[in-house]
């Protein structure tokens, strides 16, 4: 119940995660920052605690079918919260979605458009009229047969097949195949079938040829292994696959990423021929609205859609009375009032067709809350989630607009940040901390901004108030430099990049201006394709490469590059998929701490290895949940859900392995420590203690060693890449690539980070970051400005120099926010 005459949601004895038996009131119907360092608790009070207690009381009122179907995140440990409204949860989006998955199904826009489409488009003389779902590349009804809605093509041909046609199949002619027993599985089966695997390929007929690389055929005979001195191999069935029939299937069935980039080498992808690339049906492109197809409406920019809609609804509003033409302007006023709110939120460049992979996690924010904005409700709670993450300063403005337009409509914000632009907007801060993990959790202050200044335990309170000008320092000199010429991708269109090495450079810009494109794509791949190295990551999901490999980067032409020896980028992509990969295994410490686990008197005398103390071995771990440490219950009616496992009770491991002790602790016990904890408790251990040492300059020290990988965000698994780096030896000229590593850092999260990085360059190295950071651009050696607006309003230099030359350009919208960074002249 919300007693009106208390305006305040008040929390009592809230535990949830680190939080610290924490009480707190905050008011209603205004705008709450919660604040604190990285994993000091504010998560787990607005999200954990505040938000999920909203939800599960909502959830009471529905039907337990229904609860089913409704993604839950669990009762919060809490004593009792009171005075709380309906809550909706805008959180920072991890993950990649599907690649069909774009701007118009996330808005909801492209819903509109098709019905537009379909009830007011002009069709060909003679057709009928179609669904909404004609005009749907996602839908049986409207995705074009050639490339099933995907608008591209995969073609496998005899030269993609076998690159070198003067080897024999013996000697790996066909180098799409796979290796190790299934490749010489597959050579087998063609000596049965009677062909020559000796000879050239360019040898053999034609026809052979043919057969081989392109058969659907699968026969199945029995083959007689070349036995070896001292070999036993018995005869075997086996069935032949025709080498396009595999490339294909690992294409369309292979979980696996690297065997799908593996594979990808093999195959032409190019635009479907028949949809040309627009995904849809001839039928479905053959209807019109404003002389356009809905391929052509949907690849405008926004800005530009919302003009051509504006003037075809004017235009059939004085056409008459039809029922068509009521119809599409009524449809066309509520699309253009709904796009109007995404341009005023700044994301005017996007087009509804543009996929979601390739938006930041800033951009799906700013397209859900431009949903909210034209819901309509009030007396809501917002939780929104660092909406300012990935924002340039110019762009957060228009956002600080629209959060006082939600309050204003009487709802409240309950808003997570990092920026203290923002923070110093608000009518109630709470600072939760002081620092992170168990030394965090308390509440530090409650109150309105001005009264954070009194408390000095809190690590916020100079970055909220001391807003004197950063000391000032010599720039460094470039040892040379890395020029890229006639680039042009996206939006960037002829760019000629000079990229100085053996410093510091931060490309900035406005959202959508260009700087992923020209550092995370070009840059990267062509320094990539100069190394002859894979990229040191793997796409987030099977689909999100979809859009990485549109252009080739033998299209730049490049200049310098014999002074890079190595290259390492370090983004926010998830460290692992599955809460068996976590902090101690990737980074590689892990396996130090299971042999020293091994070496114990008592693992020696039961005949222990290091493999014993691994929840991933089967001898080991706890039978029951098999070393996840939790089960997964099953419910009549309601979602299923994870619980420990009640055999370890979450410890993963069986409890033979668990009596085995190193000073005291259980493998488990081990896992279950911090990373300062750790490096307290394994300090006689060199390698461990390095690795702890290096986690814990890059302001990580509160993340558990056992912590899955699934609970870390974008920022911390950057962090972790980045420590692992830096605990491996120095070798030649590195050159580190990071976009917005400051992403969901408090301040002092991001002064730990700079200096890491820093270090790298004094080290002889050179690091590009794609950076909105004002402190972090005014502390660089080199600047390039993109812009100076976005989409095909960007896409050009507009200013390079040292941030002081940089911050004097009138044309860049980064110069007016840099100038209050840097030192007075």
């Amino acid at each position: 119940m919300i007693d009106e005459a208390d305006p305040y949601v008040r929390v009592r004895g809230a535990r949830e995660h680190n939080l610290r038996n924490v009480d707190v009131g905050v008011p209603r119907d205004a705008l709450v920052v919660f604040t604190g360092v990285s994993g000091s608790g504010k998560s787990s009070l607005a999200f954990g605690t505040i938000y999920a207690e909203a939800q599960r009381r909502y959830l009471e009122s529905v039907a337990p079918y229904a609860r089913r179907l409704i993604q839950q995140v669990g009762a919060p440990v809490v004593d009792e919260i009171s005075g709380l409204p309906p809550a909706v949860a805008l959180q920072q989006s991890r993950g990649a979605p599907s690649s069909r998955s774009t701007v118009g199904t996330v808005t909801t826009l492209s819903n509109s458009l098709r019905m537009l489409f379909s009830r007011a488009g002009s069709y060909p003389d003679g057709a009928e009229r179609l669904d909404s779902d004609a005009f749907s590349p996602n839908t049986a009804a409207g995705a074009c047969p050639e490339c099933s809605g995907l608008g591209r093509v995969h073609l496998v041909t005899e030269d993609t097949l076998v690159p070198d046609p003067s080897l024999s199949i013996r000697d790996g002619a066909i180098a799409a195949w796979p290796g190790a027993w299934y490749g010489k599985n597959l050579r087998d089966i063609l000596v049965e079938l009677g062909h020559d695997i000796d000879r050239p390929w360019r040898d053999l007929p034609q026809e052979q040829r043919d057969w081989i690389l392109f058969t659907d055929e699968q026969p199945e005979v029995t083959v007689h292994p070349v036995r070896g001195p001292g070999q036993v191999q018995r005869d075997y069935q086996g069935r032949y696959t025709g080498a396009r029939a595999y490339v294909l299937h690992t294409l369309a069935n292979s979980k696996s990423p690297t065997m799908r980039q593996r594979v990808l080498r093999f195959v032409q992808t190019s635009t479907c021929p028949v949809c040309s690339g627009s995904r849809l049906r001839p039928e479905s492109l053959a209807v019109t609205f404003a002389g356009k197809d809905i391929a052509e409406l949907a690849g405008l920019p926004l800005t530009s859609l919302v003009e051509t809609l504006r003037e075809a609804a004017q235009t059939a509003a004085s056409a008459g009375s039809r029922e068509s033409t009521d119809v599409a302007v009524r449809i066309a006023a509520d699309l253009v009032a709904r796009i109007e709110v995404l341009t005023g939120l700044g994301l005017g460049y996007l087009s509804l067709d543009r996929t979601t992979p390739t938006l930041s996690p800033g951009e799906l924010q700013r397209l859900r809350i431009a949903t909210q904005l034209r819901s309509g409700l009030f007396g809501v709670v917002y939780v929104l989630d660092e909406p300012s993450a990935g924002l340039h300063p110019a762009d957060a403005e228009p956002l600080l607009d629209v959060l006082d337009r939600l309050r204003a409509a009487g709802n409240s914000l309950f808003v997570i940040e990092h920026d203290m632009a923002l923070a110093r907007r608000a009518d109630w801060l709470v600072d939760v901390g002081p620092h992170a993990g168990e030394r965090g959790g308390r509440v530090l202050y409650s109150g309105p901004v001005a009264g954070l200044a009194e408390v000095e335990e809190s690590v916020t309170r100079r970055f909220l108030f001391d807003r004197e000008r950063p000391v000032d320092r010599t720039r460094r000199q470039p040892t040379g430099h890395l020029r890229l010429h006639g680039i042009d991708r996206h939006n960037l269109r002829d760019v000629d990049v000079h990229l100085p090495l053996g410093v510091f450079t931060a490309v900035t810009g406005v959202s959508g201006s260009g700087k992923s494109t020209l550092v995370s794509q070009v840059l990267t791949d062509v320094v990539t394709e100069w190394l002859g190295t894979p990229k040191t990551d793997e796409p987030a999901d099977d689909e999100a490469d979809d859009d990485a490999t549109d252009v080739p980067a033998t299209d730049v032409r490049a200049e310098g590059l014999e002074a890079v020896d190595r290259l390492v980028r370090v983004d926010q992509k998830a460290i692992g998929r599955t809460p068996r990969s976590n902090l101690a295994t990737y980074t590689g410490l892990f396996d130090a701490v299971r042999k020293v686990f091994a070496e114990t008197e008592e693992a020696r005398a039961r005949g222990y290895t290091a493999g014993r103390f691994s929840f991933n071995v089967a001898e080991g771990r706890c039978p029951t949940c098999q070393g996840e440490g939790f089960v997964t219950v099953e419910l009549l009616f309601l979602p299923g859900t994870y619980s420990p496992c009640p055999t370890c009770s979450g410890a993963r491991y069986d409890p033979e392995t668990l009596e085995v002790t190193y000073r005291g602790k259980n493998i488990a016990e081990v896992l279950d420590l911090t990373v300062e904890g750790a490096a307290e408790f394994l300090a006689e251990l060199p390698a461990v203690a390095n690795s702890l040492r290096v986690l814990q300059e890059v302001g990580l020290g509160y993340l558990r060693l056992g912590q899955p990988a699934t609970e870390l965000s974008g920022g911390e698994a950057q962090r972790v890449k980045l420590a692992s780096e830096l605990q491996r030896a120095r070798r030649g000229h590195t050159l580190y690539v990071l976009d917005e590593p400051t992403t969901g850092l408090h301040p002092a999260d991001v002064e730990l980070l700079m200096r890491q990085l820093h270090q790298l360059v004094d080290a002889g190295n050179t690091v590009v970051v794609v950076e909105h950071d004002m402190d972090v651009v005014a502390g660089a050696d080199w600047v390039i400005d993109l812009g100076p607006g976005a989409g095909d309003h960007g896409g050009r230099i507009v200013a390079v120099g040292t941030p002081e030359q940089v911050a004097t350009v009138a044309e860049s919208q980064t110069a007016r926010f840099l100038v209050s960074r840097l030192p007075a002249s």
